[in-house]
């Protein structure tokens, strides 16, 4: 049986543009873009562990607002659910540690780069204007 993982993304909106981030090329779906993220604890409330990655992986805080979409999907790895909020930047400036690149895209642009399968029905769903 496949492991089962939890994980959270931030659709990060400033002045329009949503932030795109590239996974690094070490691990799990290398190069492919994300909504930044990451796994939720056992002990996390979705919304604390998306609050709690974006300080770990950014080095900025956000508010987590509305939820955008759920998605489940197979990988090779595990079973993915991926939950996706809409968050706003309460202080600093994201910067990239663990990914190896940093995007800001209007939503119309989305669908230029290539997104991790998780992730693109959220990206669908901001397209249409969520």
């Amino acid at each position: 049986m496949k492991k089962h993982v939890e994980v959270v993304g931030a659709v990060i909106v400033r002045n329009g543009k949503i932030l795109c981030a590239q996974r690094g090329r070490d691990g799990m779906l290398p190069g492919l873009w994300e909504f930044p993220g990451g796994k939720v604890e056992p002990t996390e409330s979705k919304r604390e562990a998306l609050v709690r990655e974006i300080r770990e992986e950014l080095a900025a805080e956000v508010h987590v607002g509305e939820e955008v979409e759920c998605t489940v999907h197979d990988y090779d790895f595990a079973t993915v659910t991926l939950t996706t909020f809409l968050c706003s930047l309460v202080s600093g400036e994201p910067e990239k540690s663990e990914h190896s690149e940093l995007l800001w895209l209007e939503p119309q642009e989305l669908s230029t780069i290539d997104w991790a399968p998780a992730d693109i029905p959220a990206v669908a769903k901001i397209q249409k204007g969520h």
